[in-house]
């Protein structure tokens, strides 16, 4: 997270992540500017859009990139999870293999970014119902196993695109907010007791964990 300019209270990093082909594009130009482009080609290397909301009277000015899923894309889109505060990583749920590779897209997460990076798994294209390979049931027991917020969606006709990019967006700001508010107790305990924090310091500053949410 970044400080923004002129107003802007918060300026948020978002990747988005998965195989070639899952509809990560039409997903971010949905959401950007309710756009979709059946015949989208394959993104090479990386694109971002900005989008501004309101939380709580704060204005959050959402950086969103888009990655190449192609593997030999994937050395040169790695730098980009740097500073990245949240993440949705999507499958397409009419392709068994782009949901087996969730797990590799998420070991690569974690090794380019911060643990309490706000995660989400996305099922795209749920309007292929009729040549599903992934079920609900599927994407959820991973998210859960994971500790993922998990929803479905379909770039095509914009189910849900609003709503996951809203849910990260939203858990990045209260996991801001929470470190916020827990520097400001320490300082002032610190100011009233004259105590150290010591391991307890170190111990409270692990408890802002990803919540899992299933849609």
């Amino acid at each position: 997270m970044e400080e923004g300019e002129e107003g802007e209270d918060y300026l948020f990093k978002i990747v988005i992540i998965g195989d070639s082909a899952v509809g990560k594009s039409n997903l971010l130009s949905r959401y950007a500017r309710d756009e979709f482009n059946i015949n989208s080609k394959a993104t090479i290397g990386v694109e971002f859009q900005t989008q501004s909301v309101d939380i709580d009277g704060k204005e959050v000015k959402a950086q969103i990139w888009d990655t190449a899923g192609q593997e030999r894309f994937r050395a040169v889109t790695s730098a980009y999870y740097r500073g990245a505060v949240g993440a949705l990583i999507v499958y397409d749920i009419s392709r068994r293999t782009t949901f087996d590779s969730v797990s590799r897209w998420l070991q690569e997460l974690s090794t380019h970014s911060d643990t309490t990076i706000a995660r989400m798994l996305v099922g795209n294209k749920c309007d292929l119902e009729n040549i599903r390979e992934v079920s609900v049931e599927d994407g959820k027991s991973l998210a859960e196993a994971e500790e993922l917020f998990f929803i479905e969606t379909s770039a095509l006709d914009s189910t849900n695109v609003q709503k996951a990019f809203e849910i990260v967006i939203r858990d990045i700001y209260n996991n801001i907010s929470r470190k916020a508010l827990n520097s400001d107790s320490y300082k002032e305990e610190l100011s009233l007791n004259r105590v150290s924090l010591g391991s307890n310091g170190t111990d409270e500053s692990k408890q802002i964990s990803n919540r899992f949410s299933c849609c």
